[in-house]
Formats: structure tokens, sequence, C-alpha cells
């Protein structure tokens, strides 16, 4: 958990990009595709400055964590301090397309779980911000992650955000230390459904899309 990663002000200006297409390269509606109910957008580069800054200034803090998390779990990849560095290799694999985007939620939204892996390359962790308030803007629309555990039945978490909190999750694997050594747990997110209101969140992902 990161509470007040941002101002309301800040949350404010970030939910009201939404609705200018100038800022994004793609919407996707997730009924069409079975994804829950609700939309959003891709932003395109060049990313608006406070999310580009907000994704340059914690990858970093994240990287340390990641290369820990891949030597505990045997995997042969490390990732740089410097996120152009990163974003480099992605484009080296093929992936050049931006991934923050921007989630709209009204009455009866919701997201199913799911993995944001868009390519080979993949940073382990990714952040997503609350930009609107419980109680005030919106009721229901928790957020949940799931963990699926070896031999084990999932265990599930709702995480407790009030506007401009953040979140920082696993993307697909993160290390557990069991009684016999390390093992992975497999880890998906989703939203539950909105009661009414609307609610508006921003995602930071670290790897770009093929």
């Amino acid at each position: 958990m990161l509470p007040a990663l941002l101002d309301a002000d800040q949350c404010s200006a970030l939910a009201a990009l939404y609705p200018d297409e100038r800022h994004f390269r793609s919407r996707v509606v997730m009924g069409r595709h079975g994804f829950g109910q609700g939309e959003y957008r891709y932003f395109s580069y060049p990313l608006p400055g406070p999310v580009e800054e907000l994704r340059t200034a914690i990858y970093p803090r994240l990287a340390d964590l990641a290369n820990r998390w891949n030597v505990r779990m045997g995997i042969d990849r490390l990732y740089p301090q410097d996120h152009s560095d990163y974003l480099a290799r992605c484009r080296e694999a093929g992936q050049v397309r931006p991934t923050p985007l921007l989630l709209r939620y009204g009455p009866g939204d919701y997201n199913c779980l799911h993995q944001d892996l868009y390519g080979e390359l993949a940073f382990p962790i990714q952040l997503a911000v609350l930009l609107s308030e419980p109680g005030e803007d919106f009721t229901g629309g928790e957020f949940v992650l799931t963990e699926q555990r070896p031999r084990m039945q999932s265990r599930v978490e709702v995480v407790p955000l009030r506007r401009g909190d953040a979140v920082a999750f696993a993307v697909n694997h993160r290390p557990v230390q069991g009684t016999r050594g390390t093992y992975r747990v497999t880890t998906r997110h989703g939203v539950s459904r909105l009661r009414s209101g609307e609610r508006h969140s921003l995602g930071i992902i670290f790897h770009d899309a093929a």
C-alpha cells in the first residue's frame, strides 16, 4: 500500500483526461471481450506529464524488489535501475506500445480477475491508483487480489483504497517462504461490482506491449 500517493486535485485532473481522445491510443469496452463491464483507455506516447513522472519515479523503487523476487524464484532475469533502460529492452523485444491506462466504471460495472501480460517481457510488479473517493463518488468497486498457491485453494484479499491511495502488486508470480523453501504463487487482480456512482482509477504498468 502507498497511502496518499496523489492528492485530491491530482486525482481529479487525471480522471478529467478520460474524455479527451488526444491522450490515448485505444479504448477497450470490457463487455465486448468478456473482461467484465466498464471501459478503459490506454495512454499514447508521449504520456501526460504526471503519468510519465509517476511511472519513472516509482520504477527504481520497485526494481530492487523485483530483482530479489527473481533471485528467490530462480528466474534468470534482472532489471536495470533506470526505467528508460528497461523500455529499451522492451523495444528490442518488439514491445513498443505504452501500457499505462485510465479505467472508468459505472453502476453494475466490474473487472474480471486477470493479469496484465502483453509480450515476452513483463516487469513483475505494477501499480493501481484510485482516483475517486469511496462512499462519496461511488459504492462497491473494491480492488481485489487473488493468490493461487500450489496444491491449495485460492486466497482472496480486498484492498481498502481511498482516493489517492495506490497499491503495488504482483503482475504474475511472487515468491513466498514456505516450510520447505521458497515457492511461487500466481496472482490475479480485478474490481468488484459497482453498486452506484462512477469510479476512475489509474493503472501503471512498467513494461510496454507488443
